[in-house]
């Protein structure tokens, strides 16, 4: 599938759920960069923003990006609205395609799911070398199927984080796997429906 239908797929996800004023952050970002120094972050997928306003009220520096122009245009109104648009900056970019980005202290990619073509890996792994010394690149992915997901596959099969730590193909001597696990919590859908769900939670810092 072409570029065009992934970009109409997610406006279309994007544009039919309602408008949050204040988007509320996923908690395997809160509760992994609370104890850190603020610097710059990277957002991948940043979906409604509540991952990228979270961390500009904590004084981080946010590039935020989405394949999505209603998801990137919907955050930069939302920054602006809450005084935060001098630290928040929206891209509209396909992961697909050449990665422009680098200089950052994290990097957050949650639930980066798609129906489409996208070497998930190449993405990460050059997500990670995106890194400064120091830096961290958070991986959350679905571990179960929520009831309002868009995917209802079945069979779907959802990698482990050793198994996504194995696909990115980082070298150890540079970075060092520090959170490899699959905690359970109450998600609230879009809907207002809340159900118990896995994630699948990567944290890999660069050493190096």
């Amino acid at each position: 599938m072409s570029t065009t239908d992934a970009v109409t797929f997610w406006d279309g996800v994007h544009a039919a759920r309602p408008e949050a004023g204040d988007p509320r952050p996923n908690v395997r970002l809160t509760e992994t960069a609370a104890g850190l120094p603020p610097g710059d972050a990277l957002d991948l997928g940043c979906g409604n923003g509540g991952d990228a306003l979270w961390l500009a009220r904590r004084e981080w520096r946010v590039t935020a990006v989405d394949i999505s122009a209603v998801a990137v245009e919907r955050l930069a109104a939302l920054a602006r609205s809450h005084g935060l648009g001098e630290r928040v900056t929206t891209v509209r970019h396909d992961l697909g395609e050449p990665f422009p980005f680098s200089g950052f202290d994290l990097v957050c990619a949650h639930y980066l799911h798609t129906p489409f073509d996208l070497d998930r890996a190449a993405v990460l792994r050059a997500a990670a070398h995106a890194l400064r010394a120091g830096g961290r690149l958070l991986v959350v992915d679905h571990g179960s199927t929520a009831p309002w997901s868009w995917d209802q596959d079945p069979d779907i099969h959802y990698p482990s984080p050793r198994e996504v730590a194995a696909d990115i193909g980082l070298d150890p001597a540079t970075w060092t796997v520090e959170r490899a696990d699959t905690p359970r919590r109450t998600a609230t859908g879009p809907d207002g429906r809340t159900a118990e769900v896995t994630d699948h939670v990567l944290l890999v810092r660069r050493t190096g």
